[in-house]
């Protein structure tokens, strides 16, 4: 049966019966399962180029709580690019700074983004539900230009039968069931994934011996908007490690680490939350301001992935495809990633602009980008928690040293922050013809930089881009495809920095998703046709 409802934060796709439901299956090029971040932006995406998308949600907008929070620069800039970005960082608390306590000092703070000339900055922290509500508020723009996207809810899979080339979904509703077939089903439908359990999938990787308590609390506090992070927390009944931010609408995320053989129904006690937010609220502030408990739970860490994320016309995505611990918050904002890396593949093989196999490279590279995450999560999670004396020694030296010595905060490990994935040397990248910054490097993304009255990025759009900085290029096809181009004659000192270095000009191959594919010292179309080739597999 369709799963229970529960309580919305927001109710973004009522429920409306479809004259689906009274006809034989109807055929969609692309059916997404699970209304979440990355499903949304995903149909968003898809939509905007042309592509129709149909979502599929077991509810009917955003839940309560918080769940992810903490937004990065690159899924700003892939919001930015798909009309949700500003309404984002409106809304979000922004930050650049963190600050490591060990007991009761600070041992360093630390800039993300110390250099100005980007749209967006490093972080933001906004609640979820807020994050998804701005992707279907420009879902719903996009639908009133014509975009082909549909959101239907409290639409719950409930059977999945794979034919090869397509999928047939049972599908409950309020209504009773009915089915609706897909060239492609892509699954977004969480760490629990229904789907991957019907295909009989494994989701494998390492469960971390620890439990920690989030508290959401909303009260006014004069607290810095930053990140901190303690070692060993001087505050009662803390815990091995802590964690303060700020959220909008006066909600503050605390984090503490409770350890591996905990009562879970003791310690959700409200009261003795309230005992250990008490603790932490005087010790730093002075006296205990009022407050409520917003929204509580333990999680134990997690690192896991599927072995392939492709499985023919079935493409995993998100948390459905691989998970990792919080700390860092590189589980949506990696989510988001795939959806950028998807979307345009996507479009190009439906559209007949690009073989099939061109999803393979799909899976390549965000496997490679969850594997990268699952390492950044895993070392940080023993740095946090070590196994042994000997480990907590040797931790506990390195809080040491970093407190007196630049040379030894690199070592230290409280969640390294999400950062974007880079795909160098991966087989639709060509080589670097120009040597110039290493940060716009191909298989980088995009470094932002001031341009005219706005930014960088705002010019690159969603397709095939033909960036020319300092000299004339020409519009280049292939395959259909045509790498339009943006010239800068008069750059700002930002971008010559980021793309030019020492060069006097400079000509960049960009992907969809805003990846550099290959770059030039000079306007050359047959090198550009050869790389506009490599870069959807056509070598």
């Amino acid at each position: 049966m369709v799963a229970t409802r529960y309580r919305t934060a927001f109710q973004l796709y009522p429920y409306s019966k479809v004259a689906a439901q009274d006809q034989a299956p109807v055929r969609h090029p692309v059916v997404i399962v699970g209304g979440g971040p990355i499903g949304l932006a995903l149909a968003l995406d898809l939509g905007q180029k042309g592509t129709p998308a149909l979502v599929l949600d077991d509810h009917d907008g955003a839940g309560l709580g918080s769940k992810a929070i903490c937004f990065a620069k690159r899924t700003l800039d892939i919001a930015s690019r798909l009309g949700a970005g500003q309404q984002m960082v409106d809304k979000g608390v922004v930050w650049n700074v963190g600050k490591v306590f060990h007991d009761d000092h600070k041992i360093f703070d630390f800039n993300l983004q110390p250099e100005a000339g980007h749209r967006n900055p490093a972080f933001i922290n906004l609640q979820q539900p807020y994050f998804e509500k701005y992707l279907v508020d420009a879902i719903n723009s996009a639908k009133a230009d014509g975009a082909p996207i549909e959101i239907r809810g409290r639409n719950c899979v409930t059977a999945l039968e794979n034919h090869g080339r397509y999928s047939t979904l049972t599908v409950e509703t309020p209504d009773g069931p009915y089915q609706i077939e897909a060239d492609y089903l892509i699954a977004c439908d969480g760490a629990r994934s229904p789907l991957r359990d019907m295909m009989g999938l494994s989701f494998d990787g390492r469960v971390f011996e620890d439990n920690f308590l989030i508290a959401d609390v909303h009260m006014k506090a004069d607290f810095p908007t930053e990140r901190w992070f303690w070692f060993e927390p001087p505050f009662k009944d803390s815990g091995q490690s802590a964690l303060l931010h700020k959220q909008p609408d006066d909600i503050w995320r605390i984090d503490f680490q409770l350890g591996w053989d905990i009562d879970r129904e003791k310690e959700l006690d409200p009261a003795r939350i309230r005992a250990r937010v008490d603790a932490m609220l005087s010790s730093q502030a002075g006296h205990v301001p009022e407050y409520e408990l917003e929204w509580t739970s333990i999680y134990t860490f997690q690192c896991r992935r599927m072995e392939k994320f492709r499985h023919g016309n079935v493409i995993f995505a998100g948390d459905s495809a691989h998970q990792v611990s919080p700390f860092g918050a590189r589980g949506a904002n990696s989510g988001v990633q795939d959806a950028d890396n998807l979307a345009w593949k996507l479009d190009l093989v439906l559209k007949g602009l690009a073989d099939d196999s061109l999803l393979d490279t799909y899976a390549h590279e965000r496997e490679h980008g969850a594997d990268e995450n699952i390492l950044n999560s895993s070392r940080a999670t023993d740095f946090m928690t070590p196994k042994s004396e000997v480990s907590k020694t040797f931790r506990n030296a390195v809080l040491d040293l970093a407190n007196k010595h630049a040379f030894a905060r690199p070592l230290v490990n409280s969640g390294r922050l999400s950062v974007p994935c880079n795909y160098a040397g991966f087989p639709l990248f060509a080589q670097d013809m120009l040597e110039g910054p290493d940060e716009a490097r191909p298989g980088m993304t995009c470094p932002d930089a001031p341009h005219g009255d706005g930014f960088l990025l705002d010019h690159l759009g969603g397709g095939f881009t033909l960036l020319a900085i300092g000299c004339s290029a020409k519009a280049v096809q292939a395959h259909g495809l045509t790498a339009q181009v943006v010239e800068i004659t008069k750059p700002s000192d930002a971008l010559k920095a980021r793309y030019l270095g020492t060069k006097a000009c400079a000509v960049y191959l960009i992907r969809p998703d805003q990846h550099v594919v290959a770059r030039w010292p000079e306007f050359d179309p047959q090198a550009v046709s050869a790389a506009l080739n490599i870069a959807i597999g056509k070598v």
